[in-house]
């Protein structure tokens, strides 16, 4: 099953997939892009992984990745649903997409076993945490002005639930720029996988249901200009539209 949500008049909507369209409350069938598509979850704990995929890290020059999992936070600002619009910084020379799978938790838990993580599973969906590389210091300091950027992270539009996704490990992730084929890889290669983040996490903290894991992303990432529509679509979960923005508070 997919869930979503959706802005009708002011009130909040609760929606699911149907096939290529989308089925409301009602049980009338409309087509996905005539919504106004919020976040698909009301979140709670935003965990962000960075260079998570070893060619990733490669690509960005940071040679290997770290052993360990490198995770941030990010605050609830950043998210925005499908089909929105992400700003882009105006004096920024560099801004690329992120295409990654989210697993939303669903159960409150601590020191979950690596072989007992995917209970705590509610869900996946799929995030483009949109980076300014003008602010990267470094990988161990993704400061706030490269991740916590008001709507740098779309998320959406479907939560599918955890039991349709038979292997969360081996699913194909893409992104195209304007119908240009991009990006390019598959959660196979992540250096940490979701039991063992699940893990790691859980070990030091609890984890409630509604918080989500952003997992990081394979190579292929590219520069995004304003007025360029972004696709990031991970087989079995679903696509995310997002369009780049220009920066008009700068123009004040």
């Amino acid at each position: 099953m997919k869930v979503g949500r959706i802005l009708d008049r002011s009130d909040v909507v609760a929606v699911t997939a149907d096939g290529d369209r989308v089925r409301l409350p009602d049980g009338d069938l409309v087509d996905e892009s005539a919504l106004h598509w919020l976040p698909p979850l009301e979140f709670g704990t935003i965990f962000a992984l960075g260079l998570n995929y070893a060619d990733h890290a490669k690509e960005l020059a940071f040679g290997s990745a770290p052993e360990e999992p490198l995770v941030f936070l990010k605050g609830p600002n950043t998210l925005i649903g499908h089909r929105s619009v992400t700003v882009r910084p105006a004096e920024v020379a560099y801004m690329h997409y992120e295409c990654e799978l989210a697993v939303v938790i669903g159960t409150r838990c601590r020191n979950v076993r690596r072989e007992r993580a995917y209970e705590v599973v509610s869900g996946y969906t799929v995030a483009n945490d949109y980076a300014i590389r003008d602010y990267l210091e470094n990988y161990y300091r993704p400061n706030l002005r490269v991740k916590n950027r008001d709507t740098c992270t779309p998320i959406g539009p479907w939560i599918v639930d955890a039991a349709d996704v038979p292997d969360p490990m081996d699913l194909r992730l893409r992104t195209w720029i304007n119908g240009t084929l991009t990006q390019d890889g598959n959660t196979r290669n992540m250096v940490n996988d979701v039991p063992g983040l699940i893990a790691h996490l859980s070990s030091f903290m609890t984890l409630s249901p509604g918080d989500v894991i952003l997992t990081g992303t394979p190579e292929g990432v590219a520069d995004c200009k304003v007025g360029d529509e972004v696709i990031t679509e991970i087989d079995g979960i679903c696509r995310l539209v997002s369009t780049i923005g220009a920066d008009l508070a700068a123009k004040d």
